[in-house]
């Protein structure tokens, strides 16, 4: 009898083992939650995102991203609306970084948008949105903003980066609408000063991956590129730039990079680059798009740097949030 106790509490020790050795590991995965591309249809999308967002404060993650698109194209671009939304992104307890959207400034010339001047909006979504070194959220990130750290950039507060567990995290000023290209002269304007930005700020980070030997690099910004394969090619694009410039420096990178954006509202994840040979994919980097407009969902990714592959995804359901419940 004594020898089959003490062999039910060897075992019994080996199981608390193995469960404290899996909490530890999952402990050290970081976790982020990606989101964007909502609410929608208001006011019936209010209660939706609050209920996701409460559902995210349930599983506290690291962090969240919303990339962009806080409103539908059709709908006001208002001040009132804007400061709407900061005060649900605060309400995220844990950090939650935004990356801006079409539908908040460049969209907002339409008439069912206001008829706004759209860089009229991106100077006020830089004034209030932009003006410290804090993400939004209960809790703060501390980031790195280019308008601090490089030269000749000071308009460019809203990108920024940080650092977590050897990754670094991009956050991106890409949206869509063609990246606010080939409308009007004053919109190319802008767009080649912004462009340039953004390609100097893919350079940094990647410079800073390079010299600090961290595991990976993830950037977060709002624009669905890759929608058209000309889009990596054709002189009209205002992405063309942008592609060549992650193909060229992932693939000397060799480490994983991952994309994430919204704008297209489906959830894919893929390999949608080709190596500068053009021969083969790319692969070391992936793309990661989230559900958006009718589904207010979020993406969990999880980042395991023991991994041979470090990125897991989770689609994030709230089932109340289906349309079927709210039609």
């Amino acid at each position: 009898m004594k020898q089959k106790h003490f062999n039910q509490i060897r075992k019994a020790v080996l199981v608390l083992s193995l469960v404290s050795c899996s909490s530890l590991t999952l402990a050290s995965n970081l976790r982020v939650m990606v989101l964007g591309d909502m609410p929608y249809t208001n006011p019936r999308d209010f209660p939706r995102f609050e209920r996701l967002i409460d559902e995210i404060n349930k599983e506290k993650p690291d962090f969240s991203v919303f990339l962009g698109d806080t409103k539908s194209g059709s709908s006001p671009c208002t001040n009132e609306y804007a400061v709407k939304i900061d005060n649900y992104f605060n309400t995220f307890n844990q950090p939650l970084v935004y990356s801006i959207g079409d539908n908040e400034w460049t969209d907002c010339h339409r008439p069912a948008a206001g008829e706004y001047d759209p860089l009229e909006r991106l100077s006020y979504l830089r004034s209030v949105d932009f003006k410290d070194t804090k993400s939004f959220g209960k809790t703060k990130l501390d980031l790195t903003r280019q308008a601090d750290v490089m030269i000749g950039y000071k308009k460019f507060v809203e990108n920024s980066l940080w650092i977590k567990k050897k990754f670094i995290f991009v956050s991106l000023h890409i949206p869509g609408s063609n990246n606010n290209f080939g409308r009007t002269p004053e919109a190319d304007a802008e767009y080649k000063e912004r462009n340039q930005a953004n390609l100097a700020w893919i350079d940094y980070a990647f410079d800073i991956a390079s010299n600090k030997k961290l595991d990976g690099v993830v950037f977060l910004y709002q624009a669905d590129m890759f929608y058209s394969k000309g889009l990596a090619k054709d002189d009209t694009s205002g992405f063309k730039d942008t592609i060549q410039k992650f193909t060229e420096r992932a693939e000397a990178f060799q480490k994983p990079v991952l994309l994430v954006n919204g704008d297209s509202h489906k959830l894919i994840i893929d390999q949608p680059i080709k190596m500068t040979n053009g021969k083969h994919v790319l692969e070391n980097l992936y793309r990661l798009q989230v559900m958006g407009e009718d589904q207010i969902q979020a993406v969990e990714i999880e980042i395991n740097k023991k991994a041979n592959f470090p990125f897991s995804f989770r689609p994030f359901i709230v089932e109340k949030n289906n349309p079927k419940y709210n039609d």
